[in-house]
């Protein structure tokens, strides 16, 4: 398997120019009120995320906000007094061990092990993360060189793409269309997309943030073109247990894709505590040192109490499928009315989410929708690569009251 070698500089972000610079910055030293103007950096075209600009739009308008993905309610008391333990009897409250504590990359591998058959040892193989996105940027940046290509599906979770550029790779997008009640892929532009430059297939099932559970055949495809070509997969997999039909199957599972399959997930999604940030990353142990060395880099360690709260969590009986259940609900009673009033709803398999398509102008639509309805949402637009203005995400993982008082206003603005 290919993986990136040596100790190669890829260049950083803000440029050191000639002459009279500020040392230690990188930055050219000013000579003038305008202050020090970097040149450039990686990711100036990305700006701020949609989900920061949103989040303020619903509180200036004091708009029902459906636009990011967290719940409205906390997560099991259990799992909330499991933490207030931990932070009264001083554990976690300062640095905990670099990998995560060994209750919590023990607890991980029995539950990879229960749920799926996966034998994982907790000391080498497991690693505890700030969230799934600190997750997918260590891996990323661990497992990739500049000028290596990512293949990842479109519409994507807007990290991935950051991501990718911040580390100096490319990305290629698949992109997934409607297909007979659910999204899916053409088998043959996924094949197009793997170049010799190729090095990682990123994928994230199920779908943020169109809701869809990738198939065994689909997955099949992917893990053999995977071995074909030798790639790393970078799955991930925060929703797994969020499903409402269909059945998650991890890519670790299939035959020969153990060794080459990084499986990211998110505690924060499964028991409603997103502020948490507990996230987890299992892969082979050649795969996961180069994660570890890029994570130590990143925030070191993170989440001290609340990691000893979801080990308790994940030792527990917990009953996922009310969990999923509960979510069900509310999507059902959204998805309804929605399509109720007229518009036509993607209902999802899974996640958080569901998505309408208007048409198009998709992103004006949504930029109007706070002042005609008091209501937010995100234009899909800015999850793809290509020009796709029709399609629009509501986040659903809400209260029923909050759910029907956001029906309640679009139907007074169709009116």
């Amino acid at each position: 398997m290919r993986a990136p070698t040596g100790n190669t500089d890829s260049g950083t972000a803000i440029h050191a120019s000639k002459g009279n610079t500020d040392i230690g910055t990188g930055v050219q030293a000013a000579t003038g009120a305008a202050g020090a103007q970097p040149r450039e950096g990686r990711l100036d075209s990305f700006g701020t995320t949609i989900f920061a600009e949103m989040s303020a739009l619903a509180l200036s308008t004091n708009s029902i906000n459906l636009g990011q993905g967290f719940p409205d309610t906390d997560g099991p008391p259990e799992v909330l007094q499991a933490a207030a333990r931990a932070i009264v009897e001083g554990r976690g409250n300062q640095y905990p061990p670099g990998p995560g504590i060994p209750e919590l990359r023990r607890a991980i591998s029995a539950h990879q092990r229960q749920q799926y058959g996966l034998d994982l040892d907790p000391d080498v193989e497991v690693l505890v993360t700030v969230g799934a996105t600190e997750a997918i940027a260590a891996a990323i940046l661990g497992l990739t060189l500049p000028g290596d290509e990512v293949v990842m599906f479109e519409p994507y979770y807007d990290s991935y793409a950051a991501t990718i550029a911040l580390g100096g790779a490319r990305h290629r997008s698949v992109t997934l269309q409607p297909d007979g009640g659910r999204w899916s892929f053409e088998p043959d532009e996924l094949r197009r997309a793997i170049t010799a430059q190729t090095r990682v297939i990123l994928l994230n099932s199920p779908h943020n943030p169109t809701g869809t559970v990738f198939n065994r055949a689909e997955l099949t495809l992917i893990a053999e073109l995977a071995r074909e070509h030798d790639l790393i997969v970078v799955t991930d997999e925060v929703y797994e247990h969020l499903i409402f039909e269909g059945e998650h199957i991890p890519m670790a599972t299939l035959p020969g894709m153990a060794a080459r399959t990084v499986t990211i997930s998110s505690a924060g999604k499964t028991f409603s505590v997103t502020g948490w940030k507990v996230g987890g990353v299992s892969a082979p142990a050649p795969l996961l040192n180069r994660i570890r060395a890029v994570k130590q880099f990143l925030t070191y360690v993170g989440s001290g109490p609340f990691q000893y709260a979801i080990a308790e969590a994940l030792e527990a009986a917990t009953d996922y499928r009310a969990i999923a259940e509960q979510l069900r609900t509310r999507r059902d009673l959204f998805t309804k009315g929605l399509a109720e009033l007229g518009y036509s709803v993607h209902i999802p398999a899974a996640t958080y989410f569901a998505t309408i398509d208007v048409g198009g102008q998709a992103e004006a639509w949504c930029r109007a929708l706070p002042g005609r309805a008091g209501v937010v949402a995100i234009p899909s637009r800015v999850f793809y690569d290509s020009d796709i203005d029709r399609y629009v995400r509501f986040a659903f993982c809400k209260r029923p009251e909050v759910l029907a008082e956001a029906l309640d206003r679009l139907g007074k603005m169709s009116a």
